[in-house]
């Protein structure tokens, strides 16, 4: 990953003198601006850039060392994904003859050269720092041994083991006229072998592929923690696999490969082209081959030609290779090298009204924080439910969830119990395709109604919907959130759950779902904003109104938390804001193709972002409305929608105002302000696109900590919400930035 950092250097030094001059300010109605070298940031470098950050995490010695390990995990993992997706994609453009260039000016040629050469930086830095950490494993008692390490009695064991709970899962495959070259998976990880049979035959070539089925690393018996990769486990009985052969040389190797997806738009059953293309895409062309330096040139040969794949896409590494299954060696059992345990709470504001979610949420909106506040809210909500007589009808979007999901199973009761479920499971959900297919089908088993929105846009808005009939007239209570509905990764990431029945966001709610259901579109949307019809202008126009303030000489300012930031044409209303004075501080954990603190572009921009224990998942804006952030009087959203051109052109997203005062207090006076202090896991995006970590001088921060040791304001407490209490909320707020 680093390695394509390498090779971008040279671009932005040419860049360098461009950004020395006077920039026009754009038009932030038209548009598009003059795409002058150096105005953008490279998406793909920059993420590239991001998961460098990962990675430093696996060297940060404030981690306790299993989590160290966990986050090189990740890294690799993430690297592996961004090759099946990007590399893939512009691979294709090249193969297509594609000649058009991105706002940063480089072509795709250009973006995979820049590309492979800081992923052979980072991959080579990920396997030192595998190195390193291996080592300090052992000095803690963990050990990954090899074959040498073994005693007489863990060889008669691990004998045993490959016998009954191996041998037969595994295919030992002779390569030869009579036996074609397999088809190795995306992720086909296996040992390439030269073998020397009796003396008057020619050596052969033989496969072995590890089936994903078996856990990469074996934990040997005894009161010492050791584990032997499962590589080296069958070299050890490769006499079982191939009787009467003897080795000559061997290697690893791993295959990935393409995993985008074409659908035909014109498909009259969705889920029947879906899982069409997810066996073509088991099927996509080789886009990376990795190997371990012992393999020999023949057998590199051999494989690379087999593969089809140029020299190019072929990386060497010292040591092991497929990093990502190295978070097998995560173990329970060392508690004291794991982050200490954190148990998330359950909103008070819920306990006061004896777990009734519904009549919380009537006495006042809340906000729940995840992880900090317990995503078990959510399930209580939906599963309250279906199990309430008085509920008639549950409507849900469902865009990731976990397999054996506990909101799909509310649903499913719900629906038994007849009531109107509708369901928008999208099963355009990168790499969840097969698991929403299987979800879609359990619920119209139970009766409800599924629906899989548009096939031309992504439906990535998180709406709940749920309508009760209360003294002989229907209220509806809604759920707005930035997250999936997962109860897994809610426990890691970093988002917020909205609860209202403001019967305005609630009708507007309803008409989003109408227009999922029955392509009925939205006429007069009061306060839910949505792409693609309106996220764009009504972001653009936002940030005019900054604008507006500020050449009014009143305090312009922005604070955004997003994912990622890539639209082009909303990055040039930031810079146009920035021209005229409006402060704006972004917190981007990932992309960010904005180039801050440039003079006459971006000065007043600030971007930076945070990487630790949780993924910040969040999204927020926030607009000062002519008071300096944070105010009373700022106009404050929370949305599902990053802000790229995907999500603001081509998805269904959901943008909703936070109007409540202990709400509004809560998501720009708690969540924005601890974010921006942040100094001890945060990073600032310096002007030539590199990341500098912040320096936890004078007074160390980490926004991480607050929130698990401070509870949410909307959430806690009792719902009456009294002065005293209040007093002792704001005492805990973190101190304003500046």
């Amino acid at each position: 990953m680093e390695a394509m950092r390498a090779t971008n250097r040279d671009a932005m030094s040419e860049l360098a003198e461009e950004l020395t001059e006077p920039w026009p300010v754009p038009d932030v109605n038209s548009e598009v601006a003059d795409d002058k070298p150096g105005r953008f940031l490279n998406r793909e470098l920059s993420w590239l850039e991001f998961n460098r950050r990962v990675y430093e995490e696996a060297m940060n010695p404030a981690h306790p060392l299993l989590e160290r390990l966990r986050f090189l995990s990740i890294s690799a993992s993430n690297l592996d994904e961004f090759y099946m997706v990007r590399v893939a994609g512009l691979k294709g453009q090249v193969a297509s003859r594609v000649r058009g260039v991105n706002p940063d000016r480089l072509t795709p040629a250009q973006q995979l050269r820049a590309i492979a050469a800081k992923v052979n930086e980072l991959a080579a830095d990920q396997h030192r720092c595998l190195e390193r950490l291996l080592e300090d494993m052992r000095d803690a008692g963990i050990h990954l041994v090899g074959p040498d390490g073994l005693s007489e009695t863990d060889r008669k064991w691990l004998g045993t083991l490959f016998r009954q709970n191996i041998f037969p899962i595994l295919c030992p495959i002779a390569v030869d006229p009579a036996h074609p070259f397999p088809f190795i998976p995306n992720l086909g990880f296996g040992l390439v072998l030269e073998l020397a049979g009796d003396a008057d035959s020619e050596n052969m070539v033989a496969l072995v592929i590890l089936p994903s089925q078996l856990d990469r690393f074996i934990r040997l018996p005894g009161k010492t923690i050791r584990f032997i990769a499962l590589e080296n486990v069958v070299l050890m009985f490769l006499d079982l696999l191939f009787p009467s052969f003897s080795l000559v040389s061997s290697g690893t190797f791993r295959v990935i490969r393409d995993s985008e997806m074409e659908i035909d738009e014109e498909a009259e059953d969705l889920v029947r082209t879906f899982e069409s293309a997810l066996k073509r895409r088991r099927r996509g062309s080789v886009v990376r081959l990795t190997v371990d330096d012992n393999i020999s040139d023949d057998l590199l040969y051999f494989i690379q030609a087999q593969l089809d794949i140029s020299t190019h896409d072929v990386f060497c590494f010292h040591g092991m290779i497929g990093l990502s299954d190295i978070a097998e060696l995560v173990i329970d059992d060392r508690p004291d090298l794991l982050f200490h345990p954190y148990r998330a709470r359950f909103p008070g504001r819920i306990r006061d009204y004896g777990g009734d979610c519904l009549a919380a949420i009537q006495a006042k909106d809340i906000l729940v924080h995840h992880p900090y506040e317990s995503f078990d809210v959510v399930v209580q909500f939906l599963r309250q439910a279906s199990q309430d007589k008085n509920v008639v009808a549950i409507r849900q979007t469902l865009y990731r969830t976990s397999e054996d999901s506990p909101i799909v199973q509310a649903l499913v009761e719900a629906a038994e119990a007849g009531k109107s479920v509708t369901a928008m499971v999208e099963l355009k959900a990168r790499f969840d395709e097969e698991a929403n297919i299987g979800i879609a089908r359990k619920l119209e088993r139970s009766g409800a109604q599924v629906v899989f929105g548009f096939i031309e846009y992504k439906t990535h808005a998180k709406l709940s919907l749920v309508v009760r009939r209360e003294g002989g007239r229907l209220r509806s209570y809604a759920h707005l959130g930035t997250g999936n509905y997962h109860p897994v990764t809610a426990k890691i990431y970093t988002d917020l759950s909205f609860f209202t029945c403001d019967p305005v966001i609630c009708d507007d709610v309803l008409q989003v779902f109408n227009y999922m259901t029955g392509y009925a579109k939205p006429m007069n949307l009061k306060k839910v904003v949505i792409s693609p019809l309106s996220l764009r202008a009504f972001i653009l126009e936002q940030i005019n109104n900054e604008i507006e303030h500020a050449k009014a000489d009143r305090p312009g300012g922005i604070w955004i938390k997003v994912n990622s930031l890539v639209d082009a044409e909303v990055i040039d209303a930031l810079y146009a804001a920035s021209r005229v004075g409006v402060k704006i501080k972004i917190v981007a954990r990932g992309i960010c193709n904005l180039r801050p603190g440039v003079p006459g572009l971006s000065e007043n921009i600030e971007v930076k972002s945070i990487v630790g224990r949780f993924l910040e998942h969040s999204r927020i804006a926030c607009f000062g409305n002519g008071f300096e952030l944070p105010s009373s009087k700022a106009k404050v959203f929370i949305s599902s929608a990053d802000w790229m051109p995907r999500n603001i052109d081509r998805r269904i997203e959901a943008m909703v105002p936070i109007e409540n005062p202990t709400v509004h207090r809560q998501v720009l006076d708690q969540i924005m302000v601890a974010n921006l202090r942040d100094n001890e896991q945060s990073w600032t995006l310096q002007p030539d696109g590199s990341y500098r970590r912040c320096s936890p001088e004078p007074e160390a921060f980490n926004a991480h900590q607050f929130f698990m040791t401070n509870p949410s304001l909307s959430g806690r407490g009792s719902a009456l919400g009294t002065n005293g209490q209040m007093k002792k909320k704001r005492k805990n707020k973190p101190k304003k930035v500046n």
